[in-house]
This record gives C-alpha cells, sequence and structure tokens, in this order.
C-alpha cells in the first residue's frame, strides 16, 4: 500500500525535479565565466577573393590563411594555437581531467605480432615511454628484445617507428621513420641477426605495399606521388635507390593507387590499382616470374572492387562483382582466365568485408546489421568455425602465416581496453597473446544498439554506451564517419572511458557513405548524395533528443577528416542542435579541396568543382561556404597540424577564422594548431595527454559537466571479460 501524498509535498516534488532538470543548465552557467572572461581571439583580416565558376560568383575573405609559408599566416595560426591554450587549460577540472587521462594512457600497449620462423615482431610501448618501441620474442612465452628504438631519434620525441614487412626467415625486417603525423615515412631495412641497419636506404615518401623477397636479395614496393601517380618498384639490396627500376604503373596518373604482394615463394606478383580511395573499380594483374615477366591482366573491364592474397598455391580474392555485400573467389594462377574462378564465400545478407587466408583457411570479417563477425572457413568455402566476440565491439584485424598453424587478432569496445588473442584453427580456442591492464572497471558499462529512421525514412543503425542502471539523459558525445567504405563500430578510446565513468552516453550512427551494408550504402553516402550522410547524423542527434537520451545544451558532436567534414556541416545545418563541436583535422572549403596535397585521391568519393554539376552539389554543403554573420553557433574546438599531409591544415585555418568572425553566440571558437602534429599518428604520449585534457575540459565546460570523477574503481585491469 502506497501512502497518500500531500498537496504540499506533490509541490516539493516537482520543484525538486525541475531543479534536477536545470542542474545541468545551472552548471554551465557557473562554468561560462571562465570561458567568457577571456580576451577576444586573434583577428583574422579579410581580403576576399572573388571568382566566378560555372556562372556562379564563390567569395573567400580568408584565401590568403592557405599560404603555410607565409610569415602572416604562421603568426596567426600561432597566436591562434597560444589564445586557444590560454582558454583551455585555465577551465575548472582541467588538471583533474589530466591526471585521469594520463592513468589511462600511461599503460603499456602492444600490437599484434607478426610471425616469421618461429619470431614474433610486434611494437611495444611501456608505461613511462613516448614511442613504440619495435621488438622481437623468440618463441611465444620468449622474452621482449627491442629492435628499434625511436626516442633518440628527435629530442621533442616526435619521431616514431612502423613495422613495414619482415622476411619470411625473420632475418630482414622494413620499417618506417615517421616525422610527426606526416604520412610519408623513409624505409630502413634491418639486419634482425646483427642487430644492424644496411646501407640502403630509401628517401621520405608515401609508400604503399612492401613486400621482401624470399632469398631476401630484393623487395617491391609501391609508392604514391601526387604529381606523377602511383608506381611500383623493385628495388635490389645494396643498389641506388635512385636507380630501382619500375615494375609497374607507367602511365598512371594521380587518383589512383597501387598494391601488390608476392606468393609465398616469391615467383608470382599479385597487383592491385585502386580507382580513388574506397575506390568503385580495382583492376588486378599477375606477373610471373615477379619482377620481370610479363605483366597479364586478370581484371580490368568491370566495374567492380576487388581486394585479395595469395594463400598457398591460390588467390584468394574479396569482391562485389555481382554481389553488392561481397563474396570471395578462387583464383589458381596456373589457370588465371576468368571463366575458372570459382566461388568458395557466396554472396548473402551479410557484408564481407575482407578476407585472410591464414593457417590453411579463411578468415573473414563480415558485418551484419552493422556488428562485426569473424568467421572461418576452408579454402573450398566449407565452415570451420567462428571466433565469438565477448560483447559488441571490433576485431582489430587478423594476422597469421598460411603455412602456420595460429592467428592472432585484436579485439576492444567502448568500455572493454584492447587485447590481442591467439587462436588455434584446430582446437577452435581462443587465449590471451595480450591484454591491457588498464584502471577503468568495463564491468559498469553496457554498449547496446538501436535504429532510428532519417530524413528519407531510411533505417540508421546507432551503438550506445552507458553506465548500467544510469539515468538514460546525460552529456552526450556523439560522433561518426560517414565515407570512403569504412564501417564503424565499437572501439576503445580513453576519452571514451572517461566520458561515461563522468555519467556520459557515447553514440555512434552507423552513417551511409560508410560499409556497414555493403557498396550500395557506401553508393547512397558519395557524390550527389552525400547529404544523406549528414541527414543521418542530424536524425541520429535528433533521435537521441527525442528519445531522452540527450538535450541540445548537453550535447557535442566531433570528428576527424571525413568525420571533420561531417561535424562542419552538422554545425553550419543545424547549429541549433548541438552545444560543442570538436573538429580534427577536417575538410571544410570543398570547392578547392582537390588542389591539396594528395586530395585528387578522393574525387570519386567527393566529386570536384572542376565538374559543373559536381561544383553545385558541393557548393550547397561545404561548411567553409555555408557560415552566415550573426548565426548562434555552437562552441567549436578546431584541432589540426602542420604536419598534416594528407588533409591540409588550410581547411581548419580558414573555417576558424570565419567561424570567429559570424558567430553571434558568444560562445568560443578555438583552434589548436600543433606544428608538428599530423594526420598519420605518431603523437608522443605526453601530447596526447594534454591534447585529450583539452578536449574533454572544453566539452565539459560547455556542457556543464561537474568536476570530474576519478576511476570506478582504482586499480581495475580492465581485464572485465
Amino acid at each position: 500500500m502506497v501512502a497518500p501524498t500531500s498537496e504540499g509535498s506533490l509541490m516539493k516534488d516537482e520543484r525538486c525535479r525541475l531543479l534536477r532538470s536545470f542542474a545541468p543548465i545551472l552548471a554551465s552557467l557557473l562554468l561560462a565565466p571562465a570561458l567568457l572572461a577571456q580576451a577576444p581571439p586573434p583577428k583574422a583580416r579579410t581580403e576576399p577573393v572573388r571568382e566566378t565558376l560555372h556562372g556562379v560568383e564563390v567569395v573567400d575573405p580568408y584565401r590568403w590563411l592557405e599560404d603555410p609559408a607565409s610569415p602572416d599566416t604562421k603568426a596567426w595560426a600561432a597566436a591562434q594555437d597560444a589564445y586557444a591554450v590560454s582558454v583551455v587549460r585555465s577551465l575548472p577540472g582541467r588538471d583533474a581531467l589530466r591526471d585521469r587521462v594520463e592513468s589511462l594512457l600511461r599503460i603499456e600497449t602492444r600490437s599484434a605480432p607478426t610471425e616469421k620462423a618461429g619470431l614474433y615482431f610486434f611494437s611495444k610501448k611501456g608505461p613511462d615511454q613516448e614511442q613504440s618501441l619495435l621488438c622481437v620474442r623468440k618463441g611465444l612465452g620468449g622474452s621482449d628484445e627491442v629492435l628499434i628504438d625511436p626516442h633518440p631519434m628527435s629530442p621533442d620525441r616526435t619521431t616514431s617507428v612502423t613495422l613495414l614487412e619482415v622476411s619470411d626467415d625473420g632475418r630482414l625486417l622494413a620499417y618506417g621513420i615517421r616525422e610527426g603525423g606526416q604520412d610519408e615515412v623513409e624505409m630502413r631495412l634491418l639486419d634482425v641477426e646483427a642487430r644492424n641497419d644496411l646501407a640502403d636506404r630509401l628517401p621520405k615518401a608515401r609508400y604503399g605495399s612492401v613486400s621482401i623477397t624470399p632469398d631476401r636479395k630484393a623487395i617491391f614496393y609501391s609508392k604514391y606521388d601526387s604529381a606523377v601517380g602511383p608506381r611500383l618498384h623493385r628495388h635490389a639490396l645494396g643498389a641506388d635507390p635512385s636507380s630501382d627500376p619500375l615494375v609497374f604503373g607507367e602511365g598512371i596518373g594521380p587518383g589512383k593507387g597501387i598494391s601488390a604482394s608476392l606468393s609465398d615463394d616469391g615467383s608470382r606478383l599479385l597487383i592491385l590499382v585502386s580507382h580513388g580511395s574506397a575506390a568503385l573499380k580495382t583492376e588486378v594483374y599477375l606477373q610471373e616470374p615477379a619482377g620481370t615477366g610479363p605483366v597479364r591482366p586478370l581484371v580490368n573491364d568491370l566495374e567492380a572492387t576487388f581486394s585479395g592474397r595469395f594463400g598457398g598455391d591460390r588467390i584468394f580474392l574479396r569482391t562485389n562483382w555481382n554481389a553488392p555485400n561481397g563474396r570471395i573467389l578462387a583464383v589458381d594462377p596456373k589457370k588465371p582466365e576468368r571463366e575458372n574462378w570459382t566461388e568458395v564465400v557466396a554472396a548473402g545478407p551479410q557484408v564481407i568485408q575482407w578476407v585472410a587466408p591464414i593457417a590453411g583457411r579463411l578468415f573473414v570479417q563480415t558485418l551484419e546489421n552493422a556488428v562485426p563477425r569473424l568467421k572461418i572457413f576452408q579454402p573450398d568455402g566449407r565452415p570451420a568455425g567462428e571466433i565469438a566476440p565477448p560483447a559488441l565491439g571490433s576485431f582489430g584485424g587478423v594476422g597469421g602465416r598460411w603455412d602456420g598453424k595460429q592467428a592472432f587478432y585484436g579485439f576492444s569496445s567502448f568500455h572493454l581496453p584492447p587485447s590481442v588473442e591467439r587462436y588455434d584453427p584446430e582446437k577452435g580456442t581462443s587465449e590471451a597473446w595480450w591484454r591491457a591492464s588498464v584502471p577503468f572497471e568495463g564491468n559498469g558499462f553496457q554498449v547496446t544498439q538501436s535504429t532510428y529512421a532519417s530524413k528519407d525514412g531510411t533505417r540508421v543503425p546507432i551503438f550506445l554506451a552507458r553506465r548500467k542502471g544510469a539515468p538514460s539523459q546525460g552529456p552526450t558525445f556523439l560522433t561518426g564517419y560517414g565515407g570512403f567504405n569504412a564501417a564503424r563500430a565499437p572501439g576503445w578510446s580513453a576519452l571514451a572511458a572517461i566520458w561515461l565513468e563522468n555519467g556520459g552516453v557515447y553514440a555512434l550512427p552507423c552513417l551511409r557513405g560508410g560499409g556497414e551494408f555493403g557498396e550500395e550504402w557506401h553508393k547512397a553516402g558519395m557524390l550527389e548524395r552525400k547529404q544523406n550522410v549528414f541527414d543521418d547524423f542530424l536524425g541520429s542527434a535528433e533521435w537521441l533528443i527525442a528519445n531522452g537520451h540527450a538535450n541540445p545544451e548537453r550535447l557535442a558532436i566531433s570528428g576527424g577528416s571525413n568525420g571533420g567534414l561531417l561535424v562542419g556541416a552538422a554545425l553550419t545545418q543545424r547549429p541549433d542542435l548541438f552545444r560543442a563541436v570538436v573538429c580534427s583535422v577536417p575538410l571544410l572549403d570543398m570547392v578547392r579541396y582537390h588542389t591539396f596535397l594528395v586530395a585528387r585521391f578522393w574525387v570519386p568519393e567527393y566529386g570536384s568543382s572542376e565538374d559543373p554539376a559536381q561544383f553545385k552539389n558541393l557548393l550547397a554543403y561545404s561548411p567553409y561556404h555555408r557560415v552566415k554573420e550573426g548565426t548562434n553557433y555552437p562552441a567549436v574546438l578546431f584541432l589540426t597540424g602542420e604536419s598534416d599531409t594528407r588533409v591540409d591544415p588550410l581547411h581548419a585555418r580558414k573555417m576558424c577564422a570565419r567561424l570567429q568572425a559570424a558567430s553571434a553566440s558568444g560562445r568560443p571558437v578555438l583552434l589548436r594548431h600543433d606544428a608538428r602534429a599530423g594526420h598519420s599518428g605518431g603523437k608522443p604520449t605526453a601530447r596526447q595527454v594534454e591534447d585529450i585534457a583539452d578536449e574533454l575540459a572544453f566539452l565539459f565546460a560547455q556542457l556543464g559537466v561537474p568536476a570530474p570523477a576519478g576511476p570506478a574503481n582504482a586499480g581495475a585491469t580492465g581485464q572485465t571479460r
């Protein structure tokens, strides 16, 4: 029986409910002076450049900020960065956030190993280290030995190393040296037994695939030059790299890519030519003998994609030819004619993302309603098992040898720190090779999946993470990508972990333009259909609000690269939906994007303003051109770096200047412009700590999140499976 309630107590309960509902807004108002009391940001002068493109006048007031060598550009960018640092690092709770981020990042990390002749090669970073080391282990239970330590290579610890390839006998290792976050690396070769670099040094370039011949006398490598296009070369050890003979690529211009792989015995070379990033067409060629024989086309006349590898005496290809969701074909190199190809894994309702021939089997990642699954097949296509994930999350790829007896794969989720598992195909069992020890207790959180209707009625999946049993509404972090056929699924990040333990909701919708539902899903969000991606993202925000997961005053959005374009479009099309935006290494001027760095590689995805019809479409959504004077824009934090050799940092510079001049909301528009940061990682741990702390402090202040909580369970290891 429930006791009767008086009218007075009802009114008291209602007042309490109202106070609780306004608490986040009150907290935001209390924090606001810390942001508003700052001096105004450095101003950018306007020098309008007027152009008429296809009969339309386009005005660019900040064209001068495109020149990175200009003293004026350098001074303005440096002043903006200093201003942003002064604002963000004075925010309440920022130091506590920094400490919490550091506790999650100052841990041991490892990559999945590459096994060659009983040696296991991998990268490893200790809690007190800034960059990962390249290491080797003799046998599964051996001790870790350091091969390459990048720390002495740069005083500021911004030089990193990456493993490119290892010879089949484990005696020769190719690795890249990366400065800052540049895509380009210098390639070096290490004698593993002697622990010495060879004299061979291939100059800094944007290298793609690297293969070492079984006799260790040569390497095949592809590289991309934005001026001439991709090329495949052969380098004989001891020769001058400047005279490396061309194997393939003559006449192939910018906008295409080349990758190549050797058969296990080194006799054949499989060559793939992609027509742009996330291409709609791939050409496949076979060369025998590798490096010197005739190049034979296997397929160059189909509007379809192909990817694959050698597996024993066959080539296994993943393709969407006559199968929008993908299927797997087997090709006998001795009889490579198309009429001899056999289908080993048929097309179905699930999306087949990739195939990895390992341990005499085919490891195949599929997507079922955007959820990754890892299935195993015999070479003839008979099912041979499945690796069941412990939760909704992401597999980190699968590695191993065709003639080996094991496979290694990674896994993580928003609430599960990363691990590397070793799978025994004969037993059908997995065991941990390495698991991160993180002071975060993932058992207190859950990841679920829902769907919502986009503007045109299309059903879009969305992943949600939150604390178990917590109220549905909290500070909400919404992120997405929606492009280049890339499928997104829950994965570990320190930012997500801190967001969750501070009562937040973390949301990831599976937008069109990605690969969650095959090539048709990709095509539905590219070129003239790109607006569908933005509608899907805006629809996810509206759904979160309508279903009580968020409200506009406590909703933040974040995205990087193509995802930076996504949030740039969102904030200019619906500034009323969001309180704060983090826009990282973004594309924002879509009228001129294709003229900078390697961006012609993306024209098949976005289109080009050189085409009249595509120009009209690009101008309609280009975030830089949609900024309107006097609009109440949300708070925005741009993150970019001068070492970005993929997406030019001019996009963030110009957009920041334009928003600072146009916004009437009084909310901050900030630019972090790191001279040594780029697109390809390599950022020292110390800088990662500061950057994530800055981002969280900015978002917490804007969304009214109270002083940050500590770890949910101090000393927890994160091994919650």
